[in-house]
């Protein structure tokens, strides 16, 4: 995968990971093992190996305590993971997903509580995090996870990549996320990203009914030389997928919510509808 051209902060993250995968090749070729004898050693594939050695994939902290005691190497994986690759500014549970996202051909997303990161305003970001904010991490880790948050809309101004697909449910639109006005301006955002033909938005009405109405957010992501993955995400816990079989469900499951959502024309009428209520 190419570098990204933007200095987002995962590109600060990735100098690590040809040292790393070089570093890991290197140990394992000391001992003779093949890609994918290590692999079935360590609980994955020899492609998943080798699409770290290549720096393709982000190293993984548990998959590289695993290496580690399983080519004796006294932590060393262990070790540059921890200082070199897991420097990331976004919660621990998605800076695996934020890293992929940076080289994703295309980003599709099923919102169904919250306006995708991507999309946020700082302010919009800020009120969702208000909460947080006073009970659970300190102030200046809020404004780290806030800022790394809205740095993310860099990856807007690219042209072309990614493409980005979004289907909001309709709850999105109708939950004042910091009051009526501040909701107001985060759906003008988010018409004017549609307008300029940036992003793909369709919205899931109330009227669909079961389709996926109580799910939970979830993305698929693919690249050009790598593939496809899936990431789930609860309140305070996130999980990449790159399992082909379980990869193929979310793709179904997205397909159809897809689907059963009003046409980006409809949907479109619909954002800028309910942004203009909420500024009277």
């Amino acid at each position: 995968m190419s570098k990204p051209n933007k200095g987002l902060s995962f590109a600060q993250g990735k100098v690590g990971w040809p040292f790393f995968g070089s570093e890991l090749k290197r140990q394992r070729e000391a001992v003779a093992l093949t890609q994918q004898q290590l692999g079935e050693r360590v609980y994955v594939s020899g492609t998943y190996i080798g699409q770290i050695e290549a720096a393709v994939r982000k190293p993984q902290l548990d998959l590289a305590q695993r290496i580690d005691s399983e080519l004796g190497t006294d932590g060393l994986l262990t070790r540059m993971c921890r200082e070199l690759i897991d420097s990331s500014p976004h919660a621990p549970y998605f800076a695996d997903a934020a890293a992929l996202e940076v080289e994703a051909l295309t980003i599709s997303e099923y919102a169904p509580t919250r306006i995708p990161g991507l999309l946020q305003t700082e302010e919009y970001a800020r009120a969702l995090m208000a909460p947080s904010a006073s009970l659970l991490l300190d102030s200046a880790l809020v404004e780290t996870r806030i800022r790394a948050r809205t740095d993310r809309a860099a990856l807007l101004d690219e042209p072309t990549k990614p493409v980005l697909w979004v289907v909001l449910h309709e709850t999105v639109l109708r939950v004042p996320v910091g009051g009526q006005a501040l909701l107001a301006r985060q759906l003008t955002h988010l018409a004017s990203l549609v307008r300029r033909e940036r992003i793909l938005v369709q919205v899931l009405p109330f009227s669909a009914n079961a389709h996926a109405a109580s799910g939970s957010m979830f993305v698929l992501m693919t690249f050009e030389d790598a593939p496809p993955v899936a990431y789930s995400e609860g309140q305070y816990s996130g999980q990449l997928l790159d399992s082909p079989a379980l990869v193929a469900k979310y793709q179904l499951t997205y397909d159809l919510i897809r689907a059963a959502a009003l046409s980006p024309e409809a949907s479109l009428a619909l954002i800028e509808s309910v942004a203009e209520d909420y500024k009277q």
